[in-house]
């Protein structure tokens, strides 16, 4: 059961609206990495957890507070946004693509500079001004973008990578503003995108010392691979410098090895073509 809190997590309005700047801002809503990726991965993966109690808690909680997030940038969206299409429209010649076509000019010289900068039109066409689930290009939030595969260590593998991948963008767009409301908003989110990092990394830890996969998932792939081909490190590219790496010297990181340097690797099978097509396809044989 969820219930709404009206106050948000944390606020602070922008000092004036921005509406090319809340087309960006969209990217951290509904991007690959962006919060409504977090806030489905998070919740689906603690309601498929059979694990231990503490990790299903641990990912509703985080999962839950996403949803806080997702509602702190749409609301952050609709300030950017406030009074826009209006503006938008009064100050329509000023645009360089609109101008190149009151002027007589081939806008298409200009469109390249200029996209990344411009307002999505469809905040005033779909959305009335307000936040969309889509990405900064319109794209909309793809529920494909979630990973939820019931093993906990390769899940918390995802979520890290999601969260560094999330930070990234957050602090780009930091430094893509300098209204200070905007910033001081990207602030606490910068700040909690730190500590779901560092929140991922003691998760993977606390599985590891309670005996669950400890590098390789699953661990029943020791028993169905090849493992003669488990710790070699195949050079598939002009150049040896992949060998001065840790990935191709030492043990390995599951104890169970050493890795082995191939600089030249050879087909291990014969030359093989696919069998005949069948002729009711009308196939090109």
């Amino acid at each position: 059961m969820f219930y709404h809190a009206k106050q948000l997590q944390y606020f602070t309005p922008p000092t004036k609206p921005d509406a090319a700047y809340a087309k960006k801002l969209q990217e951290l809503v509904g991007g690959a990495f962006g919060e409504m990726t977090v806030m489905m991965q998070y919740l689906f993966q603690g309601w498929n957890c059979r694990g231990p109690a503490k990790y299903r808690d641990m990912l509703l909680d985080i999962g839950t507070e996403e949803i806080g997030h997702v509602e702190m940038l749409a609301t952050m969206i609709a300030y950017l946004l406030d009074k826009a299409p209006i503006k938008m429209q009064e100050n329509g010649a000023k645009d360089p693509v609109v101008g190149a076509v009151m002027g007589g000019s081939n806008p298409r010289e200009v469109i390249t500079d200029t996209i990344n900068a411009a307002m999505n039109p469809q905040h005033g066409i779909v959305s009335g001004g307000g936040a969309m689930p889509a990405d900064s290009v319109g794209f909309p939030w793809n529920g494909r973008f979630i990973i939820a595969s019931g093993n906990l260590l390769a899940d918390f593998r995802s979520n890290l990578h999601a969260e560094s991948q999330g930070l990234m963008q957050a602090v780009r767009l930091y430094e893509m503003t300098d209204d200070p409301g905007v910033r001081d908003h990207l602030s606490f989110m910068i700040a909690r995108d730190t500590m779901h990092q560092n929140q991922w990394i003691a998760a993977i830890e606390d599985l590891k010392a309670e005996g669950f996969e400890d590098v390789v998932v699953p661990k029943v792939a020791y028993e169905y691979g090849k493992n003669e081909y488990a710790y070699q490190f195949w050079n598939h590219s002009d150049g040896e410098e992949s060998g001065e790496g840790r990935w191709a010297k030492g043990q390995t990181p599951d104890g169970k090895g050493e890795f082995q340097y191939v600089a030249k690797p050879q087909p291990l099978s014969e030359e093989h073509l696919p069998p005949p097509g069948d002729p009711r396809l009308h196939g090109s044989d």
